[in-house]
């Protein structure tokens, strides 16, 4: 990746600036994905006496935690991008960052289930507007024509994150507690919050952005059926991941010990669907997004079929991280392509569709493992949620194609139309 800096900014300082905005990115990665690995820990220290009598219902109750987090997300992303456009963006940066830190302690230090479920809602806030205002200050760093360059570096620290930073800080909170492995997750966002305010050049908002603009991609049916598709699709990954601990020990038979070493291939699998599906989404969007939905599916048939050997549940995981994170880079593409000049918000709303999924997939996994169905059914409830996202997918490009054939009938694509929500 070559980088090119901004007119005003030296190459040393570009990447300098890049390596911090990427290192936010990595703790993020760390505080949404790390429970995940923890599940059983926080159940039996949040929960004792119902983990006493029945693990399976805690371990589906801890899943809330990891939903709080998701619907936080949702939240506060589409609401700080649409507030906060016009701020300085590196001011923004560092606000947004201070409520990483505090609530990533806040959820290591309180004391109850239902303290922790509020501070895990509270510290995901900030997690939408960060991606989307570190893509417009890397993008502007690294010059005319490489905003897509930018916008990976700060991605790439997600991706990192779950090769390396979420395996190793989920060994460290299997040994020494998952109050730790928080405390971590905050000291690396206290640490970007220095690594910004050192080396991050000063960028000012944009003086453009109203609020009346962004909201205007509320308006458009293609933008709710893109999200649609993430929400709904995107979820059979989560309804997986979530759950991923017990059913290494547990279906599997794995020791514990093995579960942080399945994370870093999951991990892997992730940076690896992350390079191809933006590579792909260049090319040919549409016909990128049916394979890796194909892909994503077969791979979650397979795990169901045969995660009890060693070789059917690593293959498995591997291929549904790297299919299901390869939609990402399509998902936001299309976004973006539907969004028109509404392109803060869309990159806002990206985020809060897949952390939908998080919290559907997490929820509805957990809903069957209390219910008695193991844990196998959560790759079950995956794949119906896959399924649901091809059948989302294939009626928005339907859409499209029936509005290119209008247009081409009538000699008018973007014509006038009655219904408060536009098809393009």
């Amino acid at each position: 990746m070559s980088l090119a800096p901004s007119p005003t900014t030296s190459p040393a300082r570009t990447r300098l600036a890049l390596l911090a905005l990427a290192l936010g990115g990595f703790g993020i990665g760390a505080t949404e994905f790390v429970a995940m690995g923890l599940l059983p820990n926080i159940a039996h220290d949040l929960l004792p006496t119902l983990y006493a009598t029945s693990p399976d219902e805690a371990n589906a109750q801890a899943g809330w935690i990891i939903s709080a987090y998701a619907l936080g997300v949702v939240v506060g992303a589409p609401t700080i991008a649409a507030f906060a456009a016009r701020l300085p963006r590196k001011q923004l940066l560092l606000w947004l960052l201070v409520a990483f830190t505090i609530g990533t302690i806040a959820s290591a230090l309180a004391p109850t289930f239902q303290l922790v479920l509020l501070a895990r809602f509270v510290s995901a806030l900030p997690h939408g507007a960060y991606f989307g205002i570190a893509s417009l200050v890397a993008a502007s760093l690294m010059g005319p024509g490489k905003r897509g360059q930018g916008v990976a570096f700060v991605l790439s620290g997600l991706t990192i994150s779950n090769v390396i930073g979420v395996p190793a800080i989920t060994w460290l909170g299997q040994a020494q507690g998952w109050r730790t492995a928080y405390l971590v997750v905050a000291a690396i966002f206290a640490l970007t919050f220095v690594a910004v305010a050192f080396l991050v050049p000063w960028q000012a908002g944009d003086p453009k952005a109203t609020m009346a603009n962004e909201l205007k991609a509320f308006t458009r049916l293609q933008v709710w059926l893109a999200l649609a598709i993430g929400a709904v699709g995107f979820g059979g990954f989560f309804a997986v991941y979530t759950y991923v601990s017990p059913l290494v020990t547990t279906v599997t038979g794995l020791p514990e010990s093995s579960v942080p070493l399945v994370l870093i291939l999951i991990g892997i699998g992730m940076t690896v669907g992350n390079l191809y599906g933006g590579w792909m989404a260049d090319r040919d969007l549409k016909r990128g997004m049916l394979i890796f939905f194909g892909i994503f599916l077969v791979g979650l048939a397979t795990l169901f079929f045969t995660a009890q050997t060693l070789p059917g549940l690593l293959i498995s995981l591997f291929v549904i991280a790297a299919a299901s994170t390869a939609l990402s880079p399509a998902i936001q593409t299309r976004l973006m392509d539907v969004a028109h000049d509404s392109q803060s918000i869309a990159a806002a709303l990206n985020h809060s569709a897949l952390n939908i999924a998080n919290a559907a997939g997490a929820f509805l996994g957990g809903l069957t493992i209390a219910a008695g169905f193991g844990y196998l059914s959560p790759v079950a409830v995956g794949a119906v949620l896959c399924a649901g996202g091809i059948v989302l997918a294939v009626i928005s490009f339907g859409i499209d194609r029936s509005r290119v054939r209008r247009g081409v009938d009538t000699g008018v694509v973007h014509a006038q139309r009655a219904t408060p929500l536009p098809l393009d």
